[in-house]
């Protein structure tokens, strides 16, 4: 079966009303927040790359360091795999990051094949890379993928948006996370944006950003 990819807003909406229509919160989430905004992004090497060098920095500092790297004409996987480790770390990358990326650049992945590959097939790809964990697999998969039916259930936002819209008495840890989205299929990704609107909604009335 061919998965549902997300091209548009108005996919989103669509969505957002299917779930809206089949779970009560998610009305209450719509109606406050509209439905979420269609968040792709490119795929492939250069996403990824993205991916690793964002891991525990500010996107202030993520953005500087990727300028810096396309300034030094590190683009490809093939100047990433031949460059050093050294001139990785001159360009604004930490000893583990360089080791990451390089590794990415080296694994040879099939980039094309990925976006009609499984899911499951997907992740398991991308995990076997060094520093690419099942939260970035999954985040890849929605929003660089564009899938309509992936959620990322380790994401803490999404749990705190969930514990928030759901009244539940705890913040649900990510098997019970990945349970209770059973339920939003075929939308789970849909169902993430509007936890996430939700979510800097509720933080926004608590003067949290």
């Amino acid at each position: 079966m061919t998965p549902r990819i997300l091209h548009s807003e108005a996919c989103m909406a669509e969505g957002a009303e299917w779930l809206a229509a089949a779970h009560p919160p998610f009305a209450r989430a719509l109606a406050l927040c509209g439905p979420p905004p269609l968040r792709r992004r490119g795929d492939g090497f250069e996403a990824l790359v993205g991916a690793i060098v964002s891991q525990q920095v500010s996107v202030a500092s993520a953005r500087a360091i990727a300028a810096k790297l396309q300034a030094a004409g590190l683009v490809s996987a093939a100047q990433y795999a031949a460059a050093s480790e050294e001139h990785l770390r001159a360009n604004g990358l930490s000893r583990q990051k360089a080791r990451y990326i390089k590794a990415l650049a080296e694994a040879e992945i099939d980039f094309d094949a990925l976006r009609e590959a499984p899911e499951d097939a997907i992740v398991a790809t991308l995990t076997a890379v060094p520093g690419i964990g099942r939260w970035t697999a999954e985040i890849y998969v929605m929003f660089s993928l564009g899938r309509a039916d992936t959620f990322a259930p380790n994401d803490l936002a999404l749990q705190e948006a969930a514990r928030l819209l759901f009244d539940l008495p705890e913040r649900p840890k990510e098997k019970p996370m990945r349970a209770m989205a059973e339920a939003w299929s075929p939308w789970r990704t849909v169902a993430a944006g509007m936890l996430w609107h939700y979510y800097h909604h509720a933080k926004s009335r608590e003067g949290v950003t």
